[in-house]
């Protein structure tokens, strides 16, 4: 097996890319196998094996630095950078975490759960490099679903500001900015990346500096204008060229070929830069692949059908929540039930199912959440926002709800300990005191 021969990413630079390629395979067994019997977060993981390798294999880490913007998605990358023999016992107690760890590994650099953090982590890296005259790399990797988030849009406008050399990798799973792909995409990538197209953009803008005012000012107007409309024909890019960033992608996060081919030719481009990189959740594995979102995070199933091994008759507490909560708000009109992206994680999958004209998921945005949930609440509304425990302390310092009727549950309080990672514990915030409950 050539997983055998990678202990940490230093082995996969002496590796082949079609050994590169089987051992995307191995790597992808392996997560199947284990996450088979420990339970976790399968599908996230395996639609970035190949885009994990890439990234090790070009990077010369842990000199430079790879922040995850969702820890889950990290098995690849800790199957490669030394704990892959301690593997099987992620999400176990005395295992190995199920997130980033700096207590874990020198190759993770930030500990991260969720979520939009990964940009803002990484400009900081990006600025106490340069203060410090150092010359490593900084790179984030952050998914679609993440990048909804408002801390992301404060990380990018923040990074295309400053002019930092950063990497971001947009790992895109759901063609949620972009839906164009083939043969004419990946030579538009192949020529806007490559030297001699940089090269001669910059040399033609400067030579239409040096015309004459009346006449390099207006040519450099349409230039840039020609410039923009031919590439935004096809690449979804301009807006993260406005904010300041060169743009790449976007391309396909499976090819290993591609992704070492761009990683090399961006990674020391001049500022910041995002590489759009589109993946398939839960690539390799067809039941996931076909529900991804219930094989987001899953308990032990067996890796031939994908049917799940402990399933019981007996429902949990958040799906007698979600239940109770559907059936509260068949009664009363005025109910309303708001999630932050995890429809399935606060039982509220049901309501959306039942009751889909006052359900509202707002993406990985808890704030936005709760102040949503406030406005309603002003309106004569009675809102539930649950939320992961975890996200609780995100939203809860910046809600006006002072006063409001709603109900606010929290899922996972305390120690989550298939996960080996303690989360927020029980909430004592002032919101939650000034928020009386309306049941």
């Amino acid at each position: 097996m050539i997983l055998e021969r990678v202990n940490i990413p230093a082995d996969l630079k002496r590796l082949t890319v079609p050994e590169l390629k089987a051992l995307a395979e191995e790597v992808r067994a392996l997560i199947i196998d284990t996450v088979s019997r420990t339970g976790g977060h399968l599908a996230p993981s395996l639609g970035v094996v190949e885009l994990t390798i890439a990234l090790h294999y070009v990077l010369d880490t842990p000199s430079d630095k790879l922040v995850w913007d969702v820890g889950h998605q990290t098995y690849a990358h800790k199957i490669l950078t030394g704990r892959k023999d301690r593997f099987p016992t992620i999400r176990t107690h005395g295992g190995l975490s199920g997130f980033p760890k700096r207590a874990e590994s020198e190759y993770d650099c930030f500990d991260t759960g969720h979520a939009s953090t990964s940009i803002s982590a990484a400009l900081g890296m990006a600025i106490a490099r340069d203060l410090a005259g150092e010359r490593y790399r900084v790179a984030a990797v952050i998914g679609d679903g993440s990048l909804a988030g408002g801390l992301a849009f404060e990380g990018l406008n923040h990074a295309g500001q400053l002019k930092r050399n950063l990497l971001v990798v947009l790992n895109d799973n759901r063609m949620a900015i972009s839906k164009r792909i083939g043969a004419f995409g990946q030579y538009l990538t192949r020529i806007t990346t490559a030297p001699a197209y940089t090269t001669f953009e910059k040399s033609l803008w400067d030579l239409l500096g040096k015309l004459p005012r009346d006449l390099g000012q207006p040519t450099r107007v349409l230039f840039r204008r020609f410039r923009e409309g031919f590439k935004n024909l096809i690449v979804p890019g301009l807006t993260f060229e406005e904010l300041g960033y060169h743009y790449e992608g976007p391309v396909d996060g499976h090819d290993l070929e591609a992704l070492i081919e761009i990683l090399r030719r961006v990674k020391d481009l001049p500022g910041p830069t995002l590489l759009h990189v589109l993946t398939v959740k839960g690539k390799g594995f067809q039941p996931a692949e076909s529900d991804a979102e219930r094989f987001h995070g899953v308990c032990a199933f067996d890796p031939e059908t994908g049917d799940f091994r402990d399933h019981k008759d007996i429902p949990s507490y958040t799906e007698v929540f979600g239940t109770s909560l559907v059936e509260f708000a068949r009664q009363d009109k005025r109910i309303v039930a708001i999630t932050a992206a995890m429809p399935e994680g606060t039982g509220l999958d049901c309501f959306r199912r039942e009751i889909p004209e006052r359900f509202f998921d707002v993406g990985i945005a808890e704030q936005h959440a709760l102040t949503l949930a406030a406005g309603l609440c002003g309106r004569w509304r009675r809102s539930t926002p649950p939320s992961c425990s975890g996200a609780t302390t995100r939203s809860s310092t910046t809600s006006p709800c002072s006063g409001c009727r709603w109900c606010w549950p929290s899922t996972g309080q305390g120690w989550w300990a298939r996960t080996a990672r303690p989360t927020t514990g029980r909430s004592t915030c002032p919101t939650c005191a000034a928020s009386p409950a309306w049941w």
